[in-house]
């Protein structure tokens, strides 16, 4: 008798077992399904960028040294009016990047310093969720606010100021960019021992200098690589600078005049009647091949970085 129950509980717990594992090996099928989902998106956009892109070139009416140098973008005039040179749009996309990134790293690494290093608690508890909403406003939202309330405030300062102008589009980028800089060296900072700290203060460190020489330069990786990150995404931000920087394509290094970039090219494209598999649609292709290659060369950056000079501590 004792004999049989302890033969039906083994049965039964042989049972619970295989069930067990049936759920377990369904749970990682479905788990990579989702992960083989996402790989094959990401190898079905590059599929298409790299068609359509290489149509593009095979087209006799471009070359690729006029892609590259040529000062004239007009792939969507007449035919005999078509010019294929992206240098407007490289340095329109510069331009707008480097006011943002002039203007946005500095006041997120000072607001990631303030924040880690000398505010109290209350004021940490308090001001990070403050950044965490601020990332989530919508650029179009972003972009709206450029137009019509920094454009208007700047042309009473700055003289000869378009209405339509990379200035005011880079200003309000540096405020998008800023909670992506600030939230990601705060994370590095605060992973910085305070042993060190505190062996800083034992030879008579004093807070700026703790700062400056210990925690900064054992943070550097993760400050270097949250400034490669907002560069990236201020090269790849579509909205603003569609709406305020405006999208005619000039070669100009003044901040004043109306330019375009390669997200606005990439809206103004989509959003015409262009046939598609047609030289104007497949230069929207080009255009974001080139913007890919760009983000691509960054994120590889900012990873070599995070590898090469990253601290780990035990």
């Amino acid at each position: 008798m004792v004999r049989s129950q302890r033969e039906l509980a083994r049965t039964a717990g042989l049972g619970r077992r295989g069930n067990r594992g049936h759920r377990e090996t369904a749970i990682g099928i479905v788990l990579l399904i989702c992960a083989s989902i996402s790989i094959l998106t990401t190898f079905a956009v590059i599929l298409v960028l790299a068609r359509e892109t290489f149509g593009f070139f095979a087209d006799p009416a471009v070359t690729v040294w006029e892609f590259l140098t040529a000062r004239e973008w007009t792939p969507l005039f007449a035919e005999s009016q078509r010019r294929f040179g992206i240098s407007p749009l490289l340095l329109g996309t510069m331009l707008v990047t480097t006011i943002a990134l002039v203007v946005g790293l500095p006041m997120g690494l000072g607001a990631a310093i303030f924040l880690s290093e000398f505010s109290s608690a209350r004021v940490r508890r308090t001001a990070m969720p403050v950044l965490e909403v601020f990332a989530g406003i919508p650029t179009v939202v972003l972009g709206y606010f450029a137009l019509l309330f920094v454009t208007p405030i700047l042309q009473e300062i700055v003289p000869g100021l378009k209405f339509f102008n990379p200035l005011s589009a880079g200003l309000v980028m540096a405020f998008m960019i800023l909670p992506t800089v600030s939230s990601i060296s705060i994370d590095s900072m605060q992973a910085v021992p305070r042993a060190l700290r505190e062996a800083a203060y034992g030879l008579g460190a004093t807070k700026f200098e703790v700062v400056t020489k210990v925690v900064v330069p054992a943070a550097l990786s993760g400050i270097v690589a949250s400034f490669i990150l907002a560069m990236s995404r201020a090269i790849g931000e579509t909205m603003i600078v569609t709406l305020a920087a405006g999208q005619r394509p000039t070669f100009t290094f003044d901040p004043r005049e109306t330019i375009a970039t390669m997200t606005s090219f990439i809206v103004q494209a989509a959003t015409g009647d262009q046939p598609a598999g047609s030289l104007a649609s497949r230069s929207l292709f080009a255009v974001g091949a080139t913007l890919f290659a760009m983000t691509l060369a960054l994120n590889i950056i900012s990873q070599q970085v995070v590898r090469r000079f990253g601290e780990r501590y035990e």
